[in-house]
């Protein structure tokens, strides 16, 4: 049984520095959790150690997407440039490990103009779809601006998968203070306040009638659609406020890829196959910041109805949606 995991991260030293050299009112905090333990250095190999850590696994491909916060707190100009360079360097590993990793691309969002020419180029290097964010700086990811971004992202076929960030720091001193630094830090993040930020990007896409204007574009959300499905009763409202040809709920099953991020959670697989089909299900560790092993993914899968079904979430969709040809 083939497996594809589609959330997977790496990172750059120069990146790195870059991130770390910015003032403190536009650095983003969340980057200290890739320095956690041995996340640095797992996060900087997209070589010999990462295949091996796959092989312990059982991953037989990643595809691998830059660790937040990526290019997006920089300035315009150094966005472009670091995004180029880290396509660059995806798209070498993956031609010195073709049967092992893809990558998705990382896009200047500081830079709007830019976004396009570089989507394009990264397909032309065979990158495979790109990952972004909810918010540049103060820009939405749902701003008029990116539009041409979901026009080309549709019409080239590459999906893009929305990542968490951290809040605003207004959001973050209202929802989330008022305790050590480190627990305000993890409830910002990956204990709640990344996960509202993706959802509530996707949402705004909706909302703005993306996927009507773009019907072909896929979007891909992790740790099992970031909250987003399983509100749909509520959500489902917004459709006739909006003026929308399709409700939430719909766009959901039809624009919207679900995977789980490490997440190896019975009960929210089980949810999952309420709100959408197998067919948008997607396997991911969220490599290296969760670490299942190769019993807890056998485990897992024991879930699954069928064969059938086990190998769409395992490998059938994400070589479908990502074009992986191996």
């Amino acid at each position: 049984m083939t497996v594809i995991a589609i959330e997977e991260h790496w990172t750059t030293p120069e990146l790195t520095a870059a991130l770390d050299g910015l003032p403190e009112e536009q650095r983003d905090d969340s980057l200290a959790l890739n320095g956690l333990g041995d996340a640095r250095v797992r996060l900087e190999d997209i070589g010999d150690a990462r295949i091996a850590a796959m092989g312990e696994q059982g991953i037989d491909v990643q595809v691998i997407s830059l660790a937040p916060p990526a290019t997006g707190p920089l300035r315009p100009a150094d966005a472009v440039a670091l995004s180029r360079r880290a396509n660059d360097i995806a798209a070498e590993a993956v031609r010195r490990h073709p049967s092992r990793l893809r990558a998705m691309a990382t896009l200047p969002m500081a830079d709007p103009g830019a976004v396009v020419g570089e989507l394009e180029r990264a397909a032309g290097l065979g990158l495979v779809g790109a990952m972004v964010y909810g918010r540049t700086g103060a820009t939405a990811l749902d701003d008029p601006r990116y539009d041409d971004l979901f026009a080309a992202a549709a019409a080239l076929r590459l999906p893009i998968f929305i990542h968490p960030q951290i809040p605003p720091r207004a959001v973050r001193e209202a929802a989330y203070s008022g305790f050590d630094e480190m627990t305000e830090l993890g409830l910002a993040t990956f204990g709640w306040g990344w996960h509202l930020e993706a959802a509530v990007a996707a949402l705004r896409l909706i909302v703005r009638g993306t996927f009507d204007r773009h019907p072909d574009l896929q979007i891909v959300l992790g740790h099992w659609g970031e909250l987003l499905p399983f509100w749909s009763d509520r959500t489902n409202s917004l459709a006739r406020i909006a003026g929308l040809q399709r409700s939430v709920s719909d766009t959901i099953r039809s624009n919207i890829h679900l995977t789980c991020s490490g997440m190896l959670s019975p009960a929210l697989l089980h949810h999952a196959l309420e709100v959408t089909t197998i067919d948008r299900l997607l396997f991911s560790t969220d490599y290296p910041f969760q670490h299942p092993t190769a019993a807890d993914l056998s485990q897992f899968l024991g879930e699954f109805a069928s064969d059938e079904d086990r190998q769409k979430f395992t490998a059938g969709n994400a070589r479908q949606l990502f074009d992986i040809q191996l």
